[in-house]
């Protein structure tokens, strides 16, 4: 089995942020730079499906469809979703199916689609390393995203947000071209019920499976406890770690112990929440730190405690080659260079139950009064949770769903006070944002690392903006 992992560790990787923040313009340009680019493996079925609808801008995705290796698959997308010249601007998306534990054939060649072509694009041109990014809370879609990332020949899986120890057996399984199974995690679920998500190559290749690449696998902790148990008490370790700290945008770890808020209303977090690098680097596995390390010393203080090297997102998520749509940039440099761009550690926001970093920024979701007029829905569905119905099969729930549909479906009322629909916010921060049906457009939710307060600082002199390889000379000046 040939496992992607380099001998020359990058020293750089490139956080996969958000929902198509991280897109494969972002992640070519710093892998053609030398260093890891990662693609965020989040919501791609619904990304391409949109990018489709807006006409296919420049022909990238119909080109890197057309390499797909099952074209027949690929014209039924095309079908489906692509309009020549793109959609009205008040027409809706024509909507994608929700995750089910059990997708149907257009679902299942959607996603595997989706991610091939993401990574097809990241790749293409030059020789350097990608990866992928993906949250272990997203369970139902993560068997045939990954399919799809490796038939494109993905160098490198991370994943984070929940404990990934099914994954590195998974990958095993998928580079020989093997069916998988991978258990999932249903509320109110008894000791003997046993649901799972299945996936088989062969059902999306017609038969004609052949192995590929196994890509290395890089676990996103907090907590040295559990890169122990990632690297010693599973079957197949993990290939290496990121280590996050909370101050790393996006989701972050819930403080250890009992939660406790500060006057703003964040958590708190102490020294029990600090992994333990000493630990780290007795299990013999590469390491990167990240959060709050976007500074050439910090760079040198992470490979002085033995780190690989450092992951950065939020000196990237402002540059040129992001996905963030180029208002939210003008707007969040801006705030940057007054001295005004903060971030806020929102312990409800998220509907996965993890602490997810805010910025306040007018005008979207982080208004309370703006929050108060959106029209709750849930037609995406990435971060609703499993949960065991009474008849004994799985039903679906999101705490950021209409109060009254949550209830229903035995959720309690209190868990959806202050919760925002992510999905639909972050698919907006990318410029792919749903106009509801009675016409009103979907706002945006932006998400940053506590670095965003000094982001302006890659701005070249006299300039509006930045790209990818001017965080790369900042953080690297010595090459």
């Amino acid at each position: 089995m040939i496992r992607a992992m380099q001998r020359d560790l990058p020293v750089l990787i490139q956080g996969g942020m958000g929902v198509a923040v991280s897109d494969w313009r972002l992640a070519r340009a710093v892998s053609e730079a030398g260093h890891l680019g990662v693609v965020s493996g989040t919501a791609l079925d619904a990304v391409m499906a949109r990018r489709l609808q807006l006409g296919d801008p420049g022909g990238h995705i119909r080109r890197a469809l057309a390499a797909f290796p099952v074209p027949e698959a690929a014209e039924r997308i095309l079908a489906r979703y692509f309009v020549a010249g793109g959609k009205g601007a008040d027409q809706r998306f024509k909507p994608t199916l929700m995750k089910r534990d059990r997708p149907s054939r257009n679902l299942r060649d959607l996603l595997v689609a989706a991610n091939f072509v993401e990574v097809y694009l990241a790749k293409e041109g030059h020789p350097g390393p990608v990866g992928i990014n993906y949250l272990e809370k997203l369970q139902a879609p993560t068997l045939p995203s990954l399919y799809g990332a490796m038939l494109a020949g993905v160098d490198y899986v991370l994943m984070g947000a929940g404990i990934p120890r099914a994954i590195p057996a998974v990958l095993d399984k998928l580079a020989e071209g093997l069916p998988v199974e991978m258990k999932l995690d249903v509320k109110e679920s008894g000791r003997d019920d046993d649901f799972r998500t299945r996936f088989d190559p062969a059902t999306v290749m017609n038969g004609g499976v052949s192995p590929v690449k196994r890509p290395a696998f890089l676990a996103i902790v907090s907590s040295h406890v559990l890169a122990v148990m990632l690297a010693r008490r599973i079957e197949i370790p993990v290939d290496g770690f990121i280590v996050e700290a909370p101050t790393a945008g996006g989701h972050n770890a819930p403080p250890r112990g009992k939660l406790q808020l500060n006057e703003a209303g964040e958590p708190i977090y102490g020294d029990r929440d600090v992994p333990d690098l000493a630990v780290l680097r007795e299990l013999g596995l590469p390491f990167w730190l990240a959060g709050g390390y976007a500074e050439p010393g910090r760079v040198r203080e992470a490979l002085e405690l033995g780190a690989a090297g450092v992951q950065v997102g939020t000196a990237f998520a402002y540059c040129e080659e992001s996905g963030f749509d180029s208002d939210v940039k003008r707007r969040v440099l801006e705030l940057s260079r007054q001295a005004q761009a903060r971030v806020f550690t929102d312990p409800l926001a998220s509907p996965s139950g993890f602490p997810f970093k805010v910025v306040p920024l007018e005008g979207t979701l982080s208004d309370s009064e703006v929050y108060g007029k959106r029209t709750r829905i849930c037609d995406l569905g990435y971060l609703r949770t499993a949960y065991r119905k009474d008849d004994g099969k799985i039903g679906w729930r999101c705490p950021a769903e209409p109060v009254d549909d949550y209830v229903r479906k035995g959720g309690a009322a209190e868990d959806t006070v202050g919760r925002k629909c992510l999905c639909n916010s972050l698919m907006a921060n990318v410029g792919l944002g749903q106009i509801q049906r009675q016409g009103d457009p979907e706002l945006t939710l932006i998400t940053s690392g506590d670095d965003v307060s000094d982001v302006a600082r890659f701005l070249p002199p006299g300039a509006d903006s930045y790209t990818a390889v001017d965080v790369i000379r900042h953080l690297l000046p010595d090459g």
